[in-house]
């Protein structure tokens, strides 16, 4: 996993939208956040500077200090929400989505528009905390990762 500055962000590597609207997340992502165990996975909004969406767990979610979320958020916690359908929570918006075991899912094409997705981009895979990791669509650090001599890992 590059670091592309020093001391700055590590990252898992690159991973492409598919024409089928499929998303390959990088194994080490997947296992560092054992991001298939619960079968789905809930997505958000990512930052205005990076865009995308972040990623984490129900089991992450819920024992953490951001557990208020689920708890307010009834229809997000217990899958009444449809597949990729955001509910909005305190700035943000928030859906659950399937994984399978080896690390994919597939995004809505309602899901993309709302993120300002589609197919063919390139997302970065950022570790961002301890309770989710990144799948960053523009900003500087896909552009340094672009730019950079290492290896980055495309999926």
């Amino acid at each position: 996993m590059p670091q592309l500055n020093k001391g700055g962000k590590f990252i898992f590597g690159l991973s492409v939208i598919h024409p089928d609207s499929t998303i390959h997340f990088p194994p080490q992502a997947l296992s560092e956040y054992n991001a298939t165990q619960d079968g789905k996975v809930i997505i958000f909004t990512g930052s205005k500077i990076t865009g995308g969406f972040c990623v984490t767990t129900y089991s992450l979610l819920s024992n953490s200090k951001l557990k208020h979320i689920l708890e307010e958020c009834p229809k997000l916690r217990d899958c009444q929400l449809s597949e990729g359908e955001f509910i909005q929570y305190k700035g943000r918006k928030y859906a659950w989505l399937g994984i399978d075991k080896s690390g994919v899912i597939k995004m809505p094409q309602s899901a993309l528009s709302i993120l300002n997705l589609q197919s063919g981009m390139e997302l970065l895979s950022i570790r961002s905390s301890d309770i989710a990791f990144t799948m960053g669509a523009k900003g500087p650090l896909l552009e340094k990762a672009h730019s950079f001599q290492g290896d980055i890992e495309r999926y």
